[in-house]
């Protein structure tokens, strides 16, 4: 009689929830020193780094305990990025998970029913700063990797996996994954499909929204409300100047074909967030104020194209004031008799991030697909015109990227944030599925 022999997913078994809530709680008990919002909050990922780090090294070639390759690569002080690796017997294939950040937003307990720097453990639910995201993930994936070294299951496909410093904020860079790719460290990746491991509600995230943050500044002049019409009332410009750069937005941005194949719940969308003004009195009339928001934006469309676009507008407007509407019988935004002319200048206050649309082609999609619906019982792919800062870069240096992850959407960057064990535990057996099926390739 044959035997055949034991399967990936035999042989690893289930998410540990001892293990897996131990070091969690380790990890979210440095939250609060991860927070990333420069310049009054630097993270120090090494401190979630070390607790990865021991869970891991006592399983690698470095200490000759394991076969995992570990590496921590650092870039500025405390910064550190880890890159672990479970060789294959086969050259060139390889899978990876990648995109468990080691920093948070930020969190004032003041604000949370229960102590956001600490691990809270209510049966299936776990609380704390970072459970969804990202630092849940984190855990998850170091058992995955733990668990390779410790079964050493045979596999043709080398396993890596990647966490990284510095994902919450773009206004540093230099620090985690694009500095990884410039220095060719994840390069062996491009040969098999990388899973980005940081969004939400178990399903494949197959688009998400490109950013651009902007800020309309209107110049008028500072009088006495009480004498509307010697005055250019900046308010009133900014209003209706943003209209008109709205109306033209969505005529040259409008619902791209493919965000319905996407299933993109909105289009791209241009809205302000923001008011700002010098201050003053009631009855004065300012003279300047500032509009700032941000444009989200479908994959489809390039973000240079609507930079230029928006100053293209703003400078139209500006050579034509005379023609943009009004809001009264007095209001104006020319005074003649002072060579007064109201004026509106754009900027863009940090780089533009493009948006992402995975390749729905590839085999890293299909093993996704496939890995869901045979964990979670179904597979509804999803697209979001939230921004994921990093991955549109990866997928112009040629990495098959596709995103998943197992926190709770209702909980990214809120207050209460908390996973569960069970999803996370979900999750542990999407990625043996993931392997399992790539062995067979």
């Amino acid at each position: 009689m044959a035997f055949s022999s034991p399967s990936i997913k035999d042989l690893m078994g289930t998410l540990d929830r001892d293990s897996y809530v131990s070091l969690l709680s380790k990890i979210i008990g440095e939250a609060r020193h991860v927070q990333n919002n420069p310049p009054d909050l630097i993270p120090k990922e090494d401190r979630v780094a070390r607790h990865v780090l021991d869970a891991l090294l006592p399983l690698s070639t470095s200490t000759n305990g394991g076969p995992l390759v570990v590496s921590h690569v650092s870039y500025a002080e405390g910064r550190g990025n880890i890159i672990v690796e479970y060789p294959g017997s086969t050259p060139g294939k390889i899978l990876s998970f990648v995109g468990c950040h080691m920093d948070v937003v930020t969190a004032d307990p003041a604000d949370w029913d229960f102590d956001p720097f600490s691990l809270g453990v209510d049966g299936d639910k776990l609380k704390g700063r970072g459970t969804t995201d990202c630092l849940g993930h984190v855990a998850l994936v170091t058992e995955l990797m733990r668990k390779l070294g410790q079964v050493r299951p045979p596999l043709k496909n080398t396993v890596v996996a990647v966490f990284i410093a510095n994902e919450e904020n773009s206004s540093v860079l230099g620090i985690g994954v694009d500095e990884l790719v410039k220095d060719g460290l994840l390069d062996k990746l491009k040969q098999g499909p990388l899973f980005w491991i940081d969004t939400a509600d178990k399903q494949p995230c197959i688009g998400t929204g490109g950013m651009i943050t902007w800020r309309l500044r209107a110049t008028g002049k500072l009088f006495h409300s009480g004498f509307p019409h010697k005055t250019i009332n900046p308010l009133e410009l900014a209003m209706e100047a943003l209209k008109e750069i709205q109306s033209r937005f969505y005529q040259d941005f409008p619902s791209h074909p493919q965000e319905q194949v996407y299933g993109f719940a909105t289009p791209s969308t241009m809205k302000p967030t923001q008011w700002t003004y010098p201050g003053g009195g009631i009855n004065q009339i300012p003279g300047e104020c500032s509009i700032s928001g941000d444009v989200r934006l479908t994959p489809f469309y390039r973000p240079a194209d609507v930079t230029n676009k928006l100053q293209e507008y703003v400078d139209d407007i500006n050579a034509n004031i005379e023609k943009l509407g009004t809001r009264g019988p007095v209001s104006k935004y020319v005074l003649p008799y002072e060579n007064l002319r109201g004026r509106l200048t754009i900027s863009f206050d940090e780089a533009a991030m493009s948006g992402v649309a995975c390749d729905l082609n590839s085999r890293g999609f299909h093993v996704l697909c496939k890995a869901t619906e045979e964990v979670i019982g179904y597979v509804k792919p999803y697209s979001i015109t939230g921004s994921l800062p990093l991955i549109s870069e990866l997928q112009h240096e040629g990495f098959d990227v596709q995103i998943s992850g197992f926190g709770i959407m209702d909980t990214y960057h809120a207050k209460n944030e908390y996973c569960l064990f069970s999803d996370m535990s979900q999750g542990f057996q999407v990625f043996l599925s993931i392997i399992s099926q790539l062995e067979e390739d």
